[in-house]
């Protein structure tokens, strides 16, 4: 079988002649030399035609391709140090594969509802393209760094036929006679698997019907939820700095091209590399909201400005721990010292990116937690797995979820989430 070359091999193949698969993204020409701006998935590669070197008939058919036509380039690598690779290709032949007639997303700018009705098409543009091969590195990241410890992959339901936290943001829908939902959370499936395991996580879609319209919500998105056993809050903010560590040196590693076309900052990223991220209580982060003049009750959750304004205290991600037992799910363990907070803790992005990660210990009292349960209204009866983890033999442990997109927002610099997926879901967005 012969050796396909994308162009993101071309390195490998100075002064050969290749042939590439792909798409043409633009061309222009001066009536001698024509330059065709070529895409074939890995990357983009500016191919140059002299009516010198190719043939009448291929010179003209670059010429007059159109916006996406799809075409076989055979030609030359070359260097050129002006080229954001350093490579172009000098042209031999020209063979169109099949037509694009009027594309619709020209170069002029766009309206975002038209580009997202295009959804199918605008992952073809650059921009789009870099952000999603980000995205891939980012979920390749955190991947080797699971496996790389020894953890378990253990997928968990996506139809569910309890909440996980009570929310009535649920996603309900018929299954044989019975009410199900969509998971808004792998983490109590989690919580079994980490008894099985000692160390598990699950990576998958998760879904909240929030009729919220924000720049960092959407309807459907993904979370990698890790859950270890015998893990107490101080190892799982560790596990948790480490992931977002390992992620962020990982796109700086391999994305160096796309964070270019995004026009990415990076000493941000760079900062979040070295060094630990500072740790403050909600108590402390309650004075810092405070004094940047919000009038901010002890005890309320933070919005998307309070975890703006306690992220941009500092130049790395921040963790805050120890928030008020009443705004936190049933299953999270209550502090010794405090009966007021629980042990869990946030990481907040900076940049005014919010929170990216939550998670903490969890309550391994079977009593306390029946009780907790009771407590937030919901029926014990509806949780009998789930509290059967607390009679045969219960252990402390600990996990957190780190949501996706929220993560590519960010390290990409956007300014909304809808642009972190292929075909993003917001409650008025369900093609394409």
């Amino acid at each position: 079988m012969l050796q396909k070359i994308y162009i993101k091999h071309l390195h490998n193949f100075l002064d050969q002649t290749v042939t590439l698969s792909g798409w043409a993204l633009r061309v222009r020409d001066n009536g001698k030399i024509c330059f065709l701006q070529f895409r074939d998935g890995t990357g983009f590669i500016q191919v140059v035609a002299s009516k010198e070197d190719v043939s009448e008939e291929h010179f003209e058919t670059m010429r007059h391709l159109e916006r996406e036509s799809s075409v076989k380039i055979c030609g030359k690598v070359v260097e050129n140090p002006k080229s954001p690779s350093g490579l172009e290709i000098i042209a031999e032949s020209v063979l169109p594969v099949s037509d694009s007639d009027s594309y619709p997303i020209t170069p002029k700018e766009h309206g975002t509802d038209f580009l997202m009705d295009l959804r199918h098409l605008w992952i073809r543009s650059p921009r789009q393209h870099a952000i999603l091969t980000i995205r891939h590195q980012i979920i390749t990241a955190i991947r080797h760094y699971f496996d790389d410890l020894d953890f378990t992959l253990v997928d968990a339901p996506i139809f569910t036929a309890n909440e996980c936290e009570g929310s009535s943001t649920l996603f309900k829908t018929p299954y044989f006679g019975e009410d199900a939902y969509l998971s808004q959370s792998g983490q109590l499936y989690m919580e079994a698997a980490c008894e099985a395991f000692g160390r598990a996580y699950c990576f998958g879609p998760t879904f909240r019907a929030e009729n919220s319209n924000t720049r960092r919500h959407l309807t459907e998105f993904w979370m990698v939820e890790p859950e270890v056993a015998y893990m107490d809050l101080e190892g799982d903010m560790e596990l948790a700095e480490g992931l977002v560590q390992a992620i962020v040196r990982r796109v700086l590693e391999k994305c160096s091209s796309q964070l270019k076309i995004l026009e990415r900052d990076t000493k941000p990223l760079e900062a979040v590399i070295n060094g630990a991220f500072p740790r403050i209580s909600y108590t402390e982060a309650v004075e810092i909201i405070r004094e940047a003049g919000v009038d901010f009750n002890w005890g309320d959750d933070f919005g998307g400005t309070d975890e703006t304004i306690v992220g941009s205290k500092f130049n790395q991600p921040v963790i805050v721990y120890g928030y008020p037992k009443e705004i936190k799910p049933f299953y999270m363990k209550t502090d010794s010292e405090n009966p007021k907070i629980v042990r869990n803790m946030d990481i907040l992005a900076p940049e005014g990116y919010g929170e990216i990660i939550g998670g903490g210990q969890r309550e391994e009292d079977y009593q306390t937690l029946v009780n907790a349960i009771q407590e937030q209204g919901l029926k014990p009866e509806n949780y009998k797995w789930y509290t059967d983890l607390r009679k045969y033999g219960s252990v402390p442990h600990a996990g957190f979820g780190l949501g996706v997109e929220r993560c590519v927002a960010w390290i990409c610099g956007l300014p909304h989430v809808r642009e972190t997926g292929a075909f993003p879901r917001l409650p008025k967005r369900l093609k394409p």
